[in-house]
């Protein structure tokens, strides 16, 4: 009985429920000294299971906003456990509660140290973050070496980690600030989408006043903008928006300038046109903006379509800040779309629209009735929205506006009705033409049973009759008589100011008002008393005769009230108005003073003045200046020297070589100088299927030669040259004739090039005479391997002649089978792996060419060569386009994708100058294909492009145009059309494996039936899918695949592992790893899709 009581009295106390005394069931909370003892048990076992469980439960209170802090001594002590999920977690609360508990947190910090070093990436991350988080001066040499080494990490999410770290190293220590900026510096120029934002903050917060660190990373950041994270695009956005103000000349500084010189020059004479003024306007436009500039401009602008509202909201306030007028609309629309979110969200976006809607109305009036007022709207939404419509009103939409204006004011919230009518006295005041409806409007809601109605109405009047109150005698009149019905203050104070300031217009009213206004002193508000003397004072001014002795009742009333502004107010009207013995100077002028016309008041908008602050700011939201606000600079008078953003390229990026074969390249597949595609084949190639076949082969190991050249250039010498010049003269013209074969024929050659470029004939060869022969090769290949590096292989461009698979000479440097086409050039600073095979027969099963003797080695495994429609021939007019992935780098430069496309003529007269438009898309690279001149009809003819799809599955669209016609055409390519494969050996790929883990680590069950867990099979379906090449496994079930990404060059690994079922089916994993995070699964799900077909 007693234990139930102490539960019930636990629960009531606000604790969680006691579910049992199980340790691990769920019971963590108790009122008396034995708190968390449950826990402390668990965390002090030996069995990590409890621990994890522990741990679990404890993070759980943390998330929950309960405290945990008495269980720190047991759970720093599981700090250094082996368990990778228990230590997270142990990193998880130590976040929490290490600033709390420094001392016990100082303990293990020997054991953080040691954690920087773990193989796993989120261990690293962790330690770093609860380093930083314990704020020790003593230990700052610890934090700062930790954060240097830790911005060299190999993992991008480290060296976002340190970036989080560097702005709490800098708040425990203000002295570090030269150093952390060195870190800051290094950051900048990482390249990673992952740590762009992170170090743009910590630059925000430490260092924002070196716009010199920004200069050399303006263009990198403008172009990694789209693919950082949303908090990232946030920071990035913000930052830029104030570099752009101190380096850019205002686009729109000279806008009123140029209205005024151009109505000048309509209606002026010409001869009054000074010539100086002609120059000045003649310099003022020819304003040109900067690139720079327009490159920031054009890479936000397609984050308006974010999901996020930060975003959304950071881009149209750098389009408000810096983007020329004429180009502002295209902000409007993305605004509008966020006031379909939640309230809180919709408060801030109004703010913003009603602070542009002032300078910029023109952007949000077609989309007026977007901020019509619902009856669920909140007050302060309402009033938003009120504000912008008002700001919004036009001669042609005031009919609309006033309409709306009248349903508000029938509503039930009085502070909106006091708004609505507010908004029309504005309406009334902005627009002359609508002035005297609104004062009809206006004073037939005098009438209203509403007094509050009643008394706002009258306040919006008295400023609307300022502005000529001759013409509204009768309205004054008819408020006159409105005094005695009408409670509120304000109201009653604006009749009575209103009567003394135009009394002449009611001389015989006025008298009986100050009656009655006299007769009610004592009771009314003290601004309705102060209004009483007013008027007292003007009317014995104007006629004394009738109210000399009600101005005297009045001030001998004011005399002795409670209120001390209403005591000093009578004393002063007494002494200026009323004459006495000792009359004082100023009483000459008492008519002056009272009776002085005043102007009509001017209503203005509460946003009025909030342009200062920057746009989607706390200060600009509050409309006063906050702690660590960054004031928007002012656009400089001469824009600074844009070439400090000029990047120099290093020279051992340069290509080795490149001098030298210039004149080879001349005569390369993409010749400006020839007409065709193929500089030299149409003469040389007699156009049979035989001669097609050998000569692929032998124009494929030309361009090996090519490539193996540009990539060793340093280490071969002259002789070496001349020998592959010779080598590539003899084989030149060996190319495909795509431009004169016909349809049938280019399908056939496509077929035979596929075939050779999965196998070729030697290797078919070797094949069948087993392992001898393979290590025949082998030992040639290797004596090729010592004299030079050899770089990352592409499996998919292993074509190689009959003559290099005979003999292999020094002499002659004959092409060996080693000898593959390169990947591409791989830029300095991306990291790749050097994965160089030391004997052929490990390249043979690298490349999955004697891996399986159940292959079908005549037909190809995969099929690259399947055709897309491009352009339809109805809707380009007779000209109709078919393409297909080629899979190969072919010709093109590093970073394009090799596309084949078959143009064909379906009409009756010839097209002319088929050819690629230029790229109306900025950034858009594209390497086109040479002009045909003439297609006769019903002919097609084959040819080579490339684009640069930026690893990305976005559709690519550009125009396919002829001498008369331009046709908009799309290609949106599969992601695993967009890698290209690399030899690696199984260590290798191990190595690489473990280096791409966690965050960068994809994978999914599958299970695969029964009849089609077959090595043929799985690799078919997978390199359908996916152009990856295979890596050879010394593990029974289980495959791997390594790739590239044709553009950014980021490492791609696949892998399947399967365990033998039943007769329903097979069970395994599949797993992709990528160093770029967001490919990972992607290319999961369709290499999936292809294994749930089997």
């Amino acid at each position: 009985m007693t234990s139930s009581m102490a539960l019930n009295d636990d629960k009531g106390s606000g604790g969680e429920p006691d579910s049992g005394q199980d340790p691990a069931s769920g019971g963590i909370f108790s009122s008396d000294f034995k708190r968390h003892e449950d826990l402390k048990e668990m965390l002090d076992g030996n069995k990590d299971s409890l621990k994890l469980e522990a741990m679990k439960r404890i993070v759980a209170m943390v998330a929950r906003g309960k405290n945990a802090s008495e269980l720190f001594p047991a759970v720093v002590k599981n700090v250094a456990s082996k368990n990778i999920e228990l230590k997270k977690l142990v990193y998880v609360y130590l976040v929490r509660y290490a600033e709390e508990q420094q001392d016990l947190a100082l303990l293990s910090i020997s054991t953080f140290q040691r954690a920087l070093k773990d193989p796993n990436q989120l261990i690293r991350a962790s330690a770093l973050r609860v380093l930083s988080s314990i704020r020790v001066p003593i230990i700052v040499p610890i934090m700062m070496l930790s954060i240097k080494e830790a911005a060299s990490d190999m993992s991008p999410y480290v060296r976002k980690t340190a970036a989080h770290a560097i702005p709490k190293l800098f708040s425990l220590d203000t002295d570090q600030k030269e150093q952390l900026i060195e870190v800051i510096e290094k950051l900048l120029s990482d390249k990673t989408t992952l740590v762009a934002g992170s170090v743009v903050m910590a630059f925000e917060q430490v260092c924002p006043e070196r716009i010199d660190l920004i200069h050399k990373n303006y263009r990198k950041l403008c172009n990694l903008l789209v693919d950082v994270e949303e908090w990232g695009q946030v920071a990035i956005i913000n930052m830029l928006t104030r570099y752009a103000r101190t380096q850019f000349l205002n686009p729109n500084e000279n806008e009123a300038f140029l209205d005024r010189d151009g109505e000048k020059s309509f209606y002026g004479s010409d001869e009054e046109t000074n010539t100086k003024e002609v120059c000045q306007t003649s310099c003022r436009k020819a304003y040109v903006m900067d690139p720079d500039h327009r490159l920031l401009l054009r890479n936000t602008k397609p984050l308006l379509q974010s999901c996020n509202t930060a975003v959304v909201m950071a881009v149209a306030q750098l389009y408000f800040h810096l983007a020329p007028r004429a180009e502002l609309g295209i902000i409007a629309k993305p605004l509008v779309r966020l006031l379909r979110s939640h309230r809180e969200v919709q408060y801030v976006v109004l703010h913003n629209i009603a602070t542009m809607s002032i300078k910029r109305r023109g952007m949000f009036e077609p989309y007026l009735k977007s901020f019509y007022i619902r009856s669920t709207d909140p007050t302060l939404i309402k009033t938003l929205k009120l504000e912008i419509l008002t700001n919004l009103g036009s001669e042609t939409s005031m009919s609309t506006i006033l309409r709306e204006f009248q349903t508000y004011v029938r509503s039930q919230d009085k502070t909106f009705v006091a708004a609505t009518i507010h908004a029309i006295g504005r309406c009334a005041t902005n627009i002359s033409q609508i002035t005297d409806t609104c004062l009809t409007g206006l004073v037939g809601l005098l009438s209203n049973r509403d007094e509050w109605v009643v008394a706002e109405s009258v306040v919006v009047i008295r400023k609307l009759l300022q502005l000529e109150p001759s013409k509204h005698t009768d309205i004054i009149r008819h408020m006159a008589k409105l005094l005695d019905g009408i409670a509120v203050p304000m109201a009653r104070a604006s009749i009575l100011w209103l009567i003394g300031e135009y009394s002449e217009h009611v001389p015989k009213l006025a008298p009986d008002v100050l009656r009655k206004a006299a007769r009610s002193f004592i009771s009314e508000e003290d601004i309705v008393k102060l209004q009483i003397l007013n008027l007292a004072a003007k009317l014995y001014l104007t006629n004394s005769r009738q109210t000399k002795l009600l101005m005297l009742y009045v001030l001998n009333l004011s005399k002795y009230d409670q209120n001390y502004d209403i005591r000093d107010r009578a004393r002063f009207v007494r002494q200026l108005v009323v004459p006495g013995e000792h009359s004082n100077t100023l009483s000459k002028y008492a008519k002056k003073i009272f009776l002085a016309h005043k102007p009509a008041p001017i209503p203005e908008s509460q946003f009025k003045d909030r342009d200062q602050y920057q746009l989607g700011s706390l200060s600009h939201l509050l409309n006063m200046k906050v702690p660590g606000y960054q004031e928007l600079p002012d656009w400089p008078e001469q824009a600074p020297d844009p070439s400090v953003r000029n990047v120099e390229v290093p020279e051992w990026i340069k290509p080795a070589g490149k001098e030298k074969k210039k004149d080879r390249k001349d005569k390369s597949f993409y010749s400006e100088t020839d007409g065709s595609e193929v500089t030299e084949s149409a003469d040389s190639s007699p156009g049979s299927e035989s001669e097609l076949e050998s000569s692929t082969g032998s124009k494929e190991s030309t361009e090996i030669s090519d490539s193996d050249d540009e990539e060793e250039g340093e280490d071969d010498d002259d002789d070496e040259e001349e020998d592959s010049d010779e080598y590539e003269e003899q084989e030149e013209g060996s190319e495909p004739d795509w431009e004169g074969a016909t349809k049938s024929q280019i399908k056939k050659k496509l077929a035979s090039r596929n075939k050779s470029n999965l196998t070729t004939k030697v290797v078919e060869e070797s094949a069948s005479d087993e392992e001898d022969a393979t290590e025949g090769s082998s030992s040639e290949s290797s004596e090729s391997e010592s004299d030079s590096d050899v770089p990352i292989r592409s499996v998919e461009s292993q074509k190689v002649s009959k003559k290099s698979s005979k003999v292999c000479t020094p002499a002659k440097q004959e092409i060996s089978l080693l000898d593959l086409d390169d990947f591409g050039s791989v830029s300095a600073t991306t990291p790749s792996p050097s994965l160089v095979p030391t004997t052929l027969s490990m390249d043979l099963q690298g490349l999955n060419l004697s891996v399986s003797p159940t292959l079908d080695m005549s037909s190809p495994l995969v099929d690259p060569k399947r055709s897309y429609p491009l352009l339809h021939r109805l809707a380009g007019e007779g000209l109709s386009a078919d393409f297909c992935f080629a899979r190969t780098q072919c010709d093109l430069p590093a970073g394009f994708t090799a596309l084949h496309l078959t143009l064909s003529n379906g009409t009756d007269s010839e097209v002319v100058n088929v050819h690629v438009g230029e790229p109306t898309k900025a950034g858009l690279r594209i390497h086109p294909f040479p002009m045909q001149e003439k297609l006769a009809p019903g002919a097609s003819v084959g040819v080579l492009m490339g684009i640069d799809f930026r690893d990305s599955t976005q559709p690519v669209t550009f125009q396919l145009c002829t001498q008369a016609r331009q046709f908009n055409v799309s290609i949106q390519p599969s992601l695993g059309e967009l890698i290209l494969p690399v030899t690696m050996t199984e260590r290798d790929a191990y190595t690489e494996q473990g280096k791409l883990s966690g965050m960068n680590e994809s994978s999914v069950e599958v299970t695969l039936k029964a009849d089609s867990v077959a090595l043929p099979s799985l690799q078919y379906r997978l390199c359908s899918v996916a152009n990856l090449g295979t890596v050879p496994s010394s593990e029974d079930c289980t495959l791997r695949f390594a790739g590239k990404t044709a553009s950014a060059g980021c490492l791609v690994l696949a892998c399947l592992k399967w365990k033998s079922g039943n007769a329903d089916g097979s069970k395994g994993v599949l797993t992709v790893n990528s160093e770029k995070m967001t490919l990972s699964p992607i290319l999961l799900r369709e290499l999936q899709q292809s294994l749930s077909l089997c």
